[in-house]
């Protein structure tokens, strides 16, 4: 470790094209270095080794014996120097490794079925870890390392951490159909005077659907507030509950006789669902694979949302 020391990268890259060329000009041409420059290092490569390494012989120069020992070895140490900056090709169907997703239940619908049978059928051997948690938690499970990837809606993220627009999304509601008028939806009027049903992680939340209302100076009655998307619908059936969720959480509602999707009588924003990672990642040609097949997965599934509606 000492001899290490008293070396660095640059030196070594000198070395090499020096005795390669065996000529410090054209080693300096090469290297995109000045001949001077060269020439110094040289000097310090022959302390160091305690060798001329080139010597003058029929008027060029020639590697002295200590020289021919290192040509080869160096080559070998550069090429896996080099390995490190050049990531190994990366096959799915040969990957053995467990991935860590936090997304909410709405993710887990809208993500989780295609992208579970995607792997399946490229990657049998990537198997997937799903947990839940709230926004602010994900965010700290990803600058822990706790988790591979987020999926969902996050605002202000860490310079640390990387964030993709997966699709936008936009808000549908859901009632019983036997409670609306025969025109199928509901004016401010109507709506603002039914009971609510909020999907959140916890009352008290600030959601876009209030944030909305808010800005036009309104307030709706909460009856119900729970933390999963997937039973919310099921409340609806046989009461005078609205449901005001993101459209593709009830996609799969679109033939339901007992329920009817209608559009808000109010504008709502739509809102970016992403997946944030860490910029630690980045490089991995593992989780750079994962990242693209949810790309797809989200592009397909986006397609379907709109041919539904």
């Amino acid at each position: 470790m000492d001899d290490l020391r008293r070396i660095d990268l640059n030196l070594l890259l000198t070395l090499h094209a020096l005795l390669a060329e065996r000529h410090v000009s054209r080693a300096a041409l090469r290297l995109h270095r000045s001949q001077p420059a060269v020439s110094h290092a040289l000097a310090q490569l022959r302390g160091i080794f305690d060798d001329p390494l080139l010597v003058r012989r029929d008027g060029g120069l020639a590697l002295t014996a200590r020289a021919l020992e290192l040509q080869r070895p160096l080559e070998e140490a550069l090429d896996r120097l080099q390995g490190l900056w050049h990531a190994p090709a990366f096959d799915p169907r040969r990957a053995r490794r467990t991935f860590r997703i936090a997304l909410s239940d709405y993710g887990s619908r809208v993500a989780l079925p295609a992208l579970t049978r995607r792997l399946r059928e490229q990657a049998p051997g990537i198997d997937i870890a799903a947990t839940q948690a709230s926004r602010e938690a994900m965010l700290t499970q990803l600058l822990d390392g706790e988790i591979d990837l987020a999926l969902g809606v996050f605002h202000d993220c860490p310079g640390e951490l990387e964030t993709l627009t997966l699709f936008e999304e936009s808000f549908v509601c859901l009632a019983d159909r036997a409670t609306l008028p025969a025109r199928g939806h509901l004016t401010m009027a109507q709506w603002m005077a039914r009971p609510h049903v909020l999907v959140a992680m916890r009352p008290g939340v600030d959601n876009e659907i209030d944030q909305a209302l808010a800005a036009s100076g309104h307030a709706r009655r909460i009856a119900v507030t729970l933390p999963h998307w997937s039973v919310a619908p099921a409340l609806i059936v046989g009461t005078d509950l609205v449901l005001t969720v993101a459209q593709r959480a009830v996609a799969h509602l679109r033939h339901d006789r007992k329920l009817r999707r209608f559009a808000a009588p109010f504008a709502i924003p739509p809102f970016p669902f992403q997946a944030v990672w860490h910029t630690r990642r980045d490089v991995d040609p593992a989780h750079r694979w994962l990242r693209e097949q949810i790309v797809q997965v989200c592009s397909d599934g986006a397609s379907s949302a709109i041919e539904a509606r």
